[in-house]
């Protein structure tokens, strides 16, 4: 059996979702842009994107949160980091003319410690990543040390702990041991690591969506 006719689930497990590595990853990676790209567009309905905005993905993953950023921030910046050089890898392919411009820069980098000055961002982002995160309450306080002061912060993902999750989902976080929180959980998160404001949007058609949205 060749890759490409592999499960999906196997794909996932030998492609490493904690941190892709290999050609298993790649795949699971461009599989990854389509699967989430409802979920993004969703969550990125809250961020209120501006044409000259700097904005950062943190854990860009496949590169399609950006590519879909760089139709709106078009007199600004976009700067994607991610630990996994397989990631930086296929993000780079993703948005080859974004990145040959100069209006996007993607580069490996993990959340625990950013490259970037204090106040540097308008907005900041991560999809799909903040499950994996080693250290969260302190990593979170690196994101809100990067954003500009009035700046926003939204954290993205397809589950939450909610009582209503499916057994596969729940296999998953046994599996891959996600962080998962509650909503309350979350807000006190985000307001031990210092942000001003703390927004919690919910999917509500049965879909366990989240959007927990920070403000510096």
């Amino acid at each position: 059996m060749s890759m490409q006719q592999t499960a999906p689930e196997h794909i996932t497990e030998l492609g490493n979702p904690r941190r892709p590595e290999g050609e298993y990853g790649r795949l699971m990676l461009s599989r990854m842009n389509e699967s989430h790209a409802a979920v993004t567009e969703w969550g990125l309905g809250f961020l209120d994107l501006k044409p000259a905005h700097n904005v950062l993905d943190i854990g860009c993953g496949g590169g399609a949160a950006l590519h879909r950023m760089a139709e709106t921030v078009t007199a600004g910046h976009l700067t994607g980091a991610d630990y996994s050089p397989v990631s930086v890898e296929a993000a780079l392919a993703y948005n080859a003319e974004a990145a040959a411009s100069g209006r996007m820069d993607i580069i490996e980098a993990s959340v625990e410690a950013l490259p970037f000055a204090e106040d540097t961002f308008d907005r900041i982002i991560t999809v799909e990543s903040f499950y994996f995160w080693p250290s969260p309450a302190e990593n979170l306080a690196e994101v809100r040390r990067v954003l500009k002061p009035g700046g926003r912060f939204l954290l993205i993902a397809d589950i939450y702990d909610c009582g209503q999750l499916s057994e596969q989902e729940r296999e998953n976080i046994r599996k891959y041991n996600l962080f998962n929180p509650t909503p309350e959980a979350f807000r006190t998160l985000f307001a031990a690591a210092g942000f001003a404001e703390t927004a919690v949007h919910l999917r509500q058609d049965g879909k366990p969506w989240i959007c927990v949205e920070g403000r510096k």
